[in-house]
């Protein structure tokens, strides 16, 4: 049997999703000031001063902090039903469906919630590792529940939830650098759509 590991955004599907489920999710009021106050960072991230997990950790506090778990999760269906067919990479899907056809294990490792795609892996058969927020009493904290499931971290819930040396061949498909460590997992790998050496 073989491992099949997949990033999502942008991999999976044609471009990162993570503003689009903040737009969903995060009350007007809410995006509004955050764009206001949350520029500074976001100015310094496109010019490569700021890394996207010190963004990404902001953007959740200021978003999220408070809000109903409840609410949430109906969020995160709404998102994973309507958002997420129509951005699909077809030769993705593809690719997912012939390592399911092989008998392959197949993985999503991604930095997005597990809010919406929880629902996304258990419609395609394929398992998860991802990034959750965390909650106390059915509230968000406004914080990642543990690391952000990037970079290094992926790497490490991968061989974490999985015996590599048990399987005869590793494939990985990334498309950023926050998806290095990942593929240095493989035997083949993929860095955006393409096969590059191992």
């Amino acid at each position: 049997m073989n491992l099949a590991l997949f990033d999502f955004d942008g991999t999976i599907t044609t471009r990162e999703m993570f503003p689009d489920f903040l737009h969903l999710a995060v009350t007007p009021r809410r995006l509004t000031l955050g764009k206001v106050l949350l520029a500074p960072l976001i100015v310094g991230y496109k010019l490569g001063f700021v890394p996207g997990t010190v963004v990404r950790a902001a953007i959740v506090r200021f978003g999220f902090s408070g809000v109903s778990v409840a609410v949430l999760n109906a969020h995160g269906l709404s998102f994973a039903q309507s958002a997420l067919p129509s951005v699909l990479r077809p030769e993705a899907l593809e690719r997912v469906n012939w390592h399911k056809s092989q008998g392959d294990t197949v993985v999503i490792v991604s930095g997005a919630f597990d809010v919406y795609l929880a629902h996304w892996c258990q419609s395609h058969q394929v398992e998860l590792i991802c990034s959750s927020l965390e909650h106390k009493g059915g509230v968000l904290t406004g914080r990642y529940l543990g690391r952000q499931c990037v970079l290094e971290e992926k790497a490490r819930r991968v061989r974490q939830a999985y015996d590599l040396s048990s399987y005869g061949r590793i494939y990985a498909y990334g498309d950023t650098k926050e998806d290095l460590n990942l593929l240095e997992l493989a035997h083949e790998r993929y860095y955006q759509w393409k096969k590059v050496p191992a």
